[in-house]
């Protein structure tokens, strides 16, 4: 008798236990909406347009430089726009165009050489701001295309953290100076954000 009365009373406190966390699991998940329930409105605020000018720094040579080749195809050491190499970047940012002068930010990213007939890149790379304490830790996303050549081009911002949540706009560059694979590029940003 003493067996089964342990079998049963061990059987009925894991019913009790099994009922009393699928109440609680039921209760949470009622106060919780659904991944795709929550639609409410929202105003976004006054849009703000910033304006932002400094260098960004591309050193591929040296002791220390801060865009690395991390893949290549087949065929990219034998084409003239070096079709497929592919580059991992932390370049910096500078209020002038000399290496040395006041760090403004850095560029993280990666951009790949996509042009068969043409020196042309497809940048991807966030642009983290540390200048001053408005813009710090801010960034803005850039994806574009990026035809080097060009004297002139223009780069897409697609979004943005922080000062520049939810921003939008373009940069433009031009190249300052190139020195081999090395390369200095003025930047011009207009950022529309909220």
């Amino acid at each position: 008798m003493g067996a089964k009365l342990i079998l049963l009373l061990q059987y009925f406190s894991l019913s009790v236990f099994a009922m009393v966390l699928t109440m609680a699991l039921t209760e949470a998940n009622s106060k919780r909406a659904n991944w795709g329930d929550e639609t409410v409105p929202y105003t976004m605020g006054k849009e703000k347009m910033t304006r932002l000018h400094f260098y960004f720094h591309d050193v591929i040579t040296g002791k220390n430089p801060v865009a690395v080749q991390i893949a290549e195809a087949p065929g990219t050491n034998s084409s003239p726009s070096r079709f497929g190499a592919m580059f991992m970047i932390d370049d910096p940012l500078t209020e002038y165009p000399h290496p040395r002068s006041r760090l403004v930010g850095r560029a993280q990213g990666f951009y790949g050489h996509s042009g068969i007939n043409e020196e042309s890149l497809t940048m991807g790379m966030s642009l983290v701001f540390t200048g001053n304490k408005k813009f710090n830790g801010s960034t803005i996303s850039v994806i574009s295309r990026n035809p080097i050549e060009h004297t002139e081009r223009e780069l897409a911002i697609v979004g943005g953290t922080g000062y520049f949540r939810f921003a939008r706009g373009y940069i433009s560059g031009k190249t300052y100076r190139v020195s081999g694979p090395d390369a200095i590029v003025e930047y011009n940003c207009t950022i529309v954000h909220y």
